[in-house]
C-alpha cells in the first residue's frame, strides 16, 4: 500500500488518478483548490481514512506554503502534480499577452517545482520516492509540427525542463521522476472530439508510474508507456 498526493484532483484525470489509487488499495492525500464542494471527491471518503482532502490554490505561494503544515509530517511515497491549466485558447501569433501566459506558468510550471521543494522533507520519509508530472505532448520541440498554443505549449515546455533537472538532482538520493503526456482524454480540457477516455489515461499512467525507477528517471512518457521525444 503506498501513500500518493495527487493536486488537482477535484475532476477529470485528477479525480480518475483518486477512484483509481483507492480501488487498488492506496492511500490518498488528495489536493484541490476547494475540496468542499467537489462533490464527486467527497463522495470518495465514505468515512474512509483511506483518503485524506486538503486544501490547495496552486497559483497561490501561500496556499503552497500551508499544504506541508496541514500533512502533519505524513510520508508520500507519490508525488502526483497533475493540477494544471490549458489558458487562453487563442493565443496564436499576433494574439500572446504577458498576463495570461504567466498566470499559465505559474500553475504548469513554477508551482510544480515550488511544491515539490516545500514536500521534499515528506518525500524523503516516503518508501516509493516516485515523481510524476502530468504534461502534454505539445511541450515537445520536436512534435510541434502544428504551431500556435504559444502559452500552452511553452508552459508544459517549461515543466518538461524542471522535471528533467530534478530528476538529476535527486536522482542519486533515490528519486525517479518522470513527465506523462495523458493523451488526449475526454475531460473539460480535452473536449468532446478527445480520442480516450479518463479511465484508459489513468490505468496506462499508473503502470507507468510503478514502472519508475532509476533506468527510466527522467523521462518523458506517453501514457502507454511509450517515450515522447523531447
Amino acid at each position: 500500500m503506498a501513500t500518493a498526493l495527487i493536486t488537482g484532483c477535484n475532476r477529470g484525470i485528477g479525480l480518475e488518478f483518486v477512484k483509481q489509487m483507492l480501488a487498488r488499495g492506496d492511500r490518498v492525500l488528495g489536493a484541490c483548490r476547494n475540496p468542499q464542494a467537489a462533490l464527486e471527491l467527497n463522495a470518495l471518503t465514505n468515512g474512509s481514512d483511506e483518503l485524506k482532502l486538503f486544501e490547495l490554490d496552486v497559483s497561490s505561494q501561500q496556499s503552497m506554503e500551508e499544504l506541508p503544515a496541514a500533512l502533519q509530517g505524513r510520508p508520500i511515497d507519490i508525488f502526483i502534480n497533475n493540477a494544471g491549466v490549458y489558458g487562453p485558447r487563442d493565443s496564436v501569433f499576433g494574439n500572446v499577452g504577458t498576463g495570461d501566459w504567466i498566470d499559465v506558468l505559474q500553475i504548469n510550471s513554477m508551482a510544480p517545482m515550488i511544491l515539490t521543494q516545500l514536500l521534499i522533507d515528506n518525500l524523503r520519509q516516503g518508501d516509493g520516492k516516485k515523481l510524476a508530472y502530468i504534461t502534454s505532448k505539445m511541450g515537445s520541440i520536436d512534435d510541434n509540427k502544428g504551431g500556435g498554443s504559444y502559452v500552452y505549449r511553452s508552459s508544459k515546455a517549461a515543466l518538461n525542463a524542471v522535471v528533467k533537472s530534478i530528476a538529476v538532482d535527486l536522482g542519486n538520493a533515490g528519486f525517479s521522476a518522470a513527465v506523462l503526456h495523458p493523451g488526449w482524454v475526454l475531460t473539460d480540457m480535452g473536449g468532446p472530439n478527445a480520442l480516450i477516455d479518463a479511465s484508459t489515461s489513468v490505468s496506462g499512467m499508473l503502470k507507468v508510474i510503478d514502472n519508475l525507477d532509476a533506468g527510466n528517471n527522467g523521462s518523458f512518457f506517453n501514457y502507454d508507456g511509450g517515450i515522447i521525444p523531447w
